[in-house]
This record gives C-alpha cells, sequence and structure tokens, in this order.
C-alpha cells in the first residue's frame, strides 16, 4: 500500500504539470460593458479534453464512460472516471479541472451601436406608454361616467372593468386608435437587438494548477484532481474497506503495473 501511495503521488504530480501547461493563461483584449476595452486572461478548456482522450486512448484497458461536463452559472468541471479489475478488485481513478467562465464583449464598434438603439427605444417606449397610460385613465373615466360611474372608488372601478369585457375591449380599442406607435414592432426589434448582443458575448476561463480534494472541489474551488481508490468486488458490489495483506502477490502485481501504465502515457 505504501508503494501504491507513493505511485499515486507521482501520477498526482505529473498530472499537475499536465494541467499547468494545458492551462498557461494568454491575453485577450475583451469589451466590458460600458464599453471600454481592457485586457484579461484565458485558455481553452479544448486543451483539457485534448489531454484526456489521448490519456484514454494509451490506456485501453480502462473502462470509461467519456470525458463529462458540468456546468453550474459560471462554474464548469472537466471531468473523466476510469476503472481497470484486477482480480477481484477494481482500480479507479478520477481526473477533473474546475474552472470559472467569465462573460466580455468581443472588441467591436457593433456592441455600442445596438446599445445606443436599445436605449434610444427603451426611452421612446417608456415616453409612449407613460403617454397613453395617462390616455388610458382618462377615456376609461369619462367612459364609466358615461354609464353611472361616478366619484366611485378605484376597487369598485377594477370591478367593473374586470367583469365587463366588451366595455374592457372597447377601451383598449379606442386607445390603440388614438396612437401610431407599434409597441408589438418595438418590441420585436427590441428582441432582436438583445439577441444580437448576445452574439456578441465571448467567454474567458479562469483556474489555477492547484490539486484539489474532494471536499475542495464540491465546493467550487478552481483546481484540478488526480485521486485514485482501490475497491474490493463482493457479490457484484463495492467495497472500499478490505484488508490489503488478504490481496494475491498477482494482484498486487497487475495494480503496480497499472500505475506504471499510467505513469508511462502522462509522460508522453
Amino acid at each position: 500500500m505504501k508503494d501504491l501511495g507513493e505511485k499515486s503521488q507521482k501520477i498526482s504530480e505529473i498530472f499537475q504539470k499536465n494541467i499547468e501547461r494545458i492551462t498557461k493563461p494568454t491575453s485577450v483584449k475583451v469589451m466590458l460593458g460600458d464599453t471600454t476595452v481592457t485586457e484579461q486572461t484565458t485558455f481553452d478548456p479544448e486543451g483539457i479534453k485534448t489531454f484526456y482522450s489521448k490519456i484514454m486512448n494509451s490506456l485501453p484497458d480502462w473502462k470509461t464512460s467519456g470525458i463529462a461536463m458540468t456546468s453550474d452559472e459560471d462554474l464548469r468541471r472537466i471531468f473523466v472516471k476510469l476503472e481497470k479489475p484486477a482480480g477481484n478488485y477494481v482500480l479507479l481513478w478520477h481526473m477533473s479541472l474546475q474552472y470559472h467562465a467569465l462573460l466580455y464583449y468581443k472588441v467591436s464598434i457593433e456592441v455600442q451601436k445596438i446599445q445606443k438603439e436599445l436605449a434610444d427605444l427603451l426611452d421612446s417606449t417608456m415616453d409612449k406608454e407613460k403617454e397613453l397610460a395617462e390616455m388610458t385613465d382618462s377615456m376609461i373615466k369619462e367612459k364609466l361616467e358615461s354609464l353611472g360611474f361616478k366619484d366611485v372608488d378605484e376597487q369598485k372601478l377594477f370591478e367593473v372593468l374586470f367583469e365587463n369585457d366588451q366595455m374592457r375591449e372597447k377601451i383598449v380599442e379606442d386607445v390603440s386608435g388614438k396612437t401610431d406607435f407599434d409597441f408589438k414592432a418595438k418590441a420585436e426589434r427590441k428582441k432582436e437587438l438583445f439577441k444580437e448582443l448576445d452574439n456578441l458575448l465571448v467567454e474567458t476561463y479562469q483556474t489555477t494548477s492547484v490539486l484539489l480534494d474532494e471536499s475542495k472541489l464540491i465546493g467550487g474551488e478552481e483546481g484540478c484532481l488526480c485521486t485514485f481508490d482501490l475497491d474490493y468486488i463482493k457479490k457484484k458490489s463495492k467495497e472500499s474497506i478490505f484488508d490489503p495483506r488478504r490481496m494475491s502477490a498477482e494482484t498486487k502485481e497487475h495494480v503496480t503495473k497499472s500505475l506504471d501504465e499510467i505513469i508511462n502515457a502522462l509522460s508522453k
């Protein structure tokens, strides 16, 4: 077990050096929401996938369900879990990288143009909505007064409008006819502009090559993980607690050889 511990430690160190190389940050220019251009550092997560794929291809005897990813808002994780039988035991290997994704805009004059059009559109819509609301209040009051509802409280007016569909529809029709401002077209244009802004977004990625344990990974810290477990198979179920002295010499040799294969694969 001491020998296995030393080998797993060596594997973790080689793994960490690979992660450090792959996630070496590069500088990119990005634009903030106020259109200020600034520099940010990032790395390419695809490099991690390529690294995992190379390892899996180098170890065909290891069973895996492939590369997996999780995303919780800005927290991302790329990981792979492998396992290999060794007699009545199974060797489990977990590699993972956890990082954050930060959103910026591409450096483009289009961002400023779209934001200006959006601001103008929102201002004009708010002005028209206010104007229309005042007009609507006046028309509702006149209509209700003509029907004998004068000097009644707001709750009563609400009940009248709620219960009288024809009156409500007539008021909406009259109000719509008194403005040439196309609220529907403006709303559609607003959706288009927000979609155009979304297409100008770019992600940058931040992480470290610090080795984490499972608790820190679950806690959302940035960094990488490389862990091994050796489980005993009893009646098709895995047991993590067992007496290593009962392992056969053949099984010990098989496990040791498997770890040596990993060291060779990581060192290429």
